[in-house]
């Protein structure tokens, strides 16, 4: 026999010998049961420890310079792209005119046929074989008492029926048709006009923007500044006998990237989560309809900057905290993989250019001021507070740890008393029937 320890005494562990225990089949069946409830509960604490929340927080948003992306995709069925031309302006004074880069424009078919894309071949207005570029190399356009364009293809000359348009837009001239002005006659603008009259225009693409106040907005006519005044040469849109309206479908309109489709689907199986919402942009699939050729389609847009931080976020912010600022509400995923994005919510309200009243709805009390530019115009406005939401799990290994010891010993502790009853129960029933015998 070993000799004992002076740890021996504080054993809480008492031992029992092999011939003292005795072994039942009421035993036998509740440990089945208690094995197999604490493997269900561990199951579920592990679950549990795998599982990641979403905390969403309130802070003051302290970006500064910071430039943001408009994603838009809007159709307009019976006005041609000819005519439409996309601004963006915001209170800072930065404008932009005639926005081409990264916008493209795609002709649509008439209602009439469908409102189908029509080749791209057939995209063009103006034929490369119809422009300068064939003429005498010693050719050099008149530009009409405007001053040339400065990104002419021969300084100091309008070589094109666009350079013309582009001279006339800075000296905020109208242009027309372009009747008596050569290269316009020479490349058949007035007929090609004619001919797009009843075709539909589809505008896709993105624009970046500061980060501030301002609103973008599609109508028609080349547009230019007059002063303190922001004007678009109507002079075509209304000179036809083909009525134009804008009406028109926002197939998609969005404000910094879209939420990954599979983070997106993972987060997607709970709809309380507050990122979920983001995902459905307020405006996409809207249609609106008019008979009006002056008319006015607004939306008032509050935007919400969103931060996404995926779990493990800090780890991967370290690495890179010095540049962080610069990248940190850019364009989309930064380099920790954090999701710098907007959402927002929007108000809507249309009207007549022509004024009146809402009296056909009833409400003769609520006028409609007179003149406008008809086209559609979003206006937006960005919150000063911002929204993180952030990955964590809400239980670290050390709860979980804690938790499967808990389950472990609760369940036998509660397996043992059960037996322990059942035992001593089968015993007195024992005694009983033994007296009756």
């Amino acid at each position: 026999m070993p000799a004992k320890s002076r740890f021996t005494k504080l054993d809480a562990f008492t031992k029992t010998v092999e011939d003292a225990r005795i072994r039942t089949t009421s035993g036998g069946i509740v440990t089945i049961v208690s094995l197999i409830v604490v493997f269900f509960l561990a199951w579920g604490e592990w679950q549990d420890y795998r599982r990641i929340e979403i905390h969403p927080e309130l802070i003051v948003d302290k970006g500064r310079g910071e430039r943001m992306e408009i994603h838009l995709n809007v159709s307009f069925p019976r006005v041609p792209c000819e005519l439409l031309t996309l601004d963006v302006m915001d209170v800072s004074g930065e404008q932009q005119h005639g926005v081409q880069h990264g916008v493209v424009k795609t002709r649509l078919r008439p209602l009439s046929e469908g409102g189908g894309v029509i080749e791209a071949k057939a995209l063009a207005l103006h034929a490369r074989d119809e422009e300068a570029a064939h003429l005498d190399p010693n050719y050099c356009g008149p530009c009409y008492g405007a001053a040339p364009p400065v990104n002419a293809q021969k300084p100091n000359c309008c070589q094109t029926c666009d350079e013309v348009k582009e001279a006339y837009a800075a000296q905020a001239w109208a242009f027309g048709r372009g009747e008596g002005i050569e290269q316009c006659e020479r490349e058949h603008y007035a007929e090609k006009l004619d001919e797009q009259r009843n075709e539909g225009c589809r505008i896709e693409g993105g624009v970046r923007v500061n980060k501030v106040i301002g609103n973008f907005h599609i109508a028609p006519g080349k547009s230019f500044s007059n002063g303190n005044m922001h004007v678009h040469d109507l002079k075509n849109y209304w000179d036809t006998p083909v009525k134009h309206t804008f009406s028109h479908e926002i197939h998609h309109l969005r404000f910094g990237p879209q939420l990954p489709e599979g983070l997106a689907k993972k987060l997607g199986q709970n709809k309380a989560l507050p990122w979920t919402n983001h995902h459905v942009n307020p405006l996409d699939n809207t249609h609106q309809e008019t008979d009006d050729v002056n008319y006015n389609f607004m939306y008032f847009i509050k935007i919400v900057p969103t931060s996404y931080l995926p779990l493990g976020w800090e780890k991967t912010w370290q690495g890179f905290k010095d540049q962080h600022h610069h990248e940190l509400g850019s364009f989309g995923q930064s380099a920790d993989g954090s999701i710098e994005t907007h959402q927002y919510s929007v108000t809507s309200h249309k009207r007549s250019l022509a004024g009146g009243d809402d009296g056909a709805e009833g409400h003769k009390e609520r006028l409609h001021s007179k003149g406008g530019i008809p086209g559609v115009f979003f206006s937006y406005d960005i919150s000063p507070m911002k929204v993180i939401n952030r990955e964590e799990r809400p239980k670290s290994f050390l709860g979980f740890l804690a938790g499967l010891c808990a389950i472990v010993g609760g369940t036998l502790t509660v397996a043992a008393a059960v037996d322990r009853a059942l035992f001593e129960g089968g015993i007195k029933l024992k005694k009983l029937r033994s007296k009756d015998l």
